[in-house]
Parts: structure tokens; sequence; C-alpha cells
């Protein structure tokens, strides 16, 4: 348990890093830079909620709400970071975040399945030691406007505190559409082609 708490919220650190370089370049640069975290995170095995929700077994379907909290802290710690920034991190963040609010938490929902087919199928290859998927997976659901669940809790933790006095409810709706979205999408594989899943193990 302790090492799976340990384990995610440094991931949640190396997504968050990643985040701040997005929000510092919010371009095709910085989502290709983006896909650094993706890296340490295969590199070091970390646990990532979306890089373990298409690996799952049998009874470990329990650990992921505890990962996704994990990285979620990492996240925190790193927007603590980012609100000492002098650049204008927070308005980018913000921006990013009215964006998905505006999309609302059932297109929201749908296109997170979107990035976490990606993720899986990049997180696959790269268990393989082949990293080309990860550099243009990440570009790709980041380009696409694929919400990602643990760069989204990065992003919405830099916003500006008055927004979210006003807007809590929606985002809170919102993000569960989106780890729910991003959980279908990482076992779709599993559950369009289970017969061939199956025979890979």
């Amino acid at each position: 348990m302790k090492k799976i708490i340990e384990s995610s919220i440094y991931a949640g650190v190396a997504i968050g890093i990643a985040g701040f370089g997005y929000l510092a370049e919010k371009s095709i640069i910085g989502a290709v830079l983006f896909a650094f975290g993706l890296l340490t995170v295969v590199h070091y095995g970390l646990k990532l909620y979306t890089g373990t929700a298409g690996f799952i077994k049998k009874g470990e379907t329990g650990q992921l709400f505890l990962i996704l909290l994990g990285n979620i802290a990492g996240c925190l710690i790193v927007a603590v970071i980012a609100r000492m920034s002098p650049m204008p991190l927070q308005d980018t963040a913000q921006k990013i975040l009215e964006g998905r609010l505006a999309i609302g938490p059932l297109r929201g929902g749908i296109l997170a399945v979107g990035c976490g087919m990606i993720m899986t199928t990049a997180v696959t290859f790269a268990r393989k030691g082949q990293n080309l998927p990860l550099l243009f997976g990440v570009p790709l659901f980041i380009m696409c406007g694929f919400p990602h669940c643990v760069a989204d809790a990065f992003y919405y933790l830099c916003v500006p505190l008055d927004f979210y006095a006003v807007f809590w409810p929606q985002i809170l709706i919102f993000y569960i559409s989106i780890v729910l979205g991003n959980f279908v999408g990482c076992n779709l594989y599993r559950i369009i082609c289970y017969h061939i899943w199956k025979e890979q193990q």
C-alpha cells in the first residue's frame, strides 16, 4: 500500500511538471514536451491512473482510486510551485478549464475515451521498449482535445481559487466524467477484442 501511494504521488509530480511545461508553452511544442512526463512514468514504472487502468487485473480495481488520489496529490505539489511562477500559468490553466466546462460532462467523458485508448496503446509499446508511440501519442491526445484526468487535475489545481467559488459543482461533475471516460478508453481494447486480448495474456 505504501509503495503504491509513493509511486502514484511521484507519477503525479512527473505529470505536473509536464503540465507546467505545457502551460508555459501552449503549442505543439509544449504538447511534445509533455511526453517527458509519460516517459518518466514508464521508465521508473510509476503508478499512473491512465497507465494502470488498461492493465488492471481482477481484484485490483480498488487500487485505481488510491492511485488517482496519489496522482492528484503529486499534481498539487507542482501546482503550488507553479503558482510562484511569474509566467501567466494561472490564466492559461483557467482558459483550459473554461474550455472543458463549455463542452459539458457528456461530451467531455466521450472525448476522454480517446485519451484512454491512446495511453493504453502507447504504454503497451513502451513496456516492450518502444517509446516512439508515447512521443506521438501524448501530443496527439493533447492536440485532439482529449482530456487526461491527471493532466487536467494539474491544470485545475493551477486555476485562480476564486474561480472555484462559482463553478466547483460543474468542475466536480466534469472531472468524474473524464475519469470514467479515461477508464473506458484504457480498456476499450479488452472490451471490443476480449478474445484476442485473452490470447495475448
